[in-house]
């Protein structure tokens, strides 16, 4: 008797594609820092600069709003939150890279900005 290998199906392949993205996707938001500064520095000074005020070159490029502003400040962390989440205008979405304590510790970066 000769044992043959089954043959491995189209199907098998994509199911073990979709599986590996997941599995990657999940370390990938495991290991993205927690904290409110570091997610801060990694994930919005390029744009909205360290101090929050957006003058980086690209954020006069993209004329991003100051994160320290009144009318900022004013928003509520729900909305703060839908805006990391979802983004707004030119600013992309984060709501796929980064879990709701991740931004919501990033919102508490927000309201810090102005105490400093």
């Amino acid at each position: 008797m000769k044992f043959t290998a089954p043959q491995s199906s189209p199907l098998f392949a994509v199911i073990s594609v979709v599986v590996l993205s997941f599995t990657f996707v999940s370390a990938q938001a495991q290991t993205a820092p927690s904290d409110g500064a570091t997610l801060y520095k990694a994930k919005c000074s390029m744009c909205h600069g360290p101090d929050g005020a957006g003058k980086t070159p690209a954020g006069q490029k993209l004329n991003v709003r100051d994160l320290q502003s009144p009318e900022v400040q004013k928003q509520s962390d729900s909305d703060l939150a839908q805006v990391i989440k979802q983004g707004k205008g030119k600013m992309p979405a984060f709501g796929k890279t980064l879990s709701d304590d991740q931004i919501k510790s990033l919102v508490a970066q927000i309201r810090e900005l102005v105490k400093k």
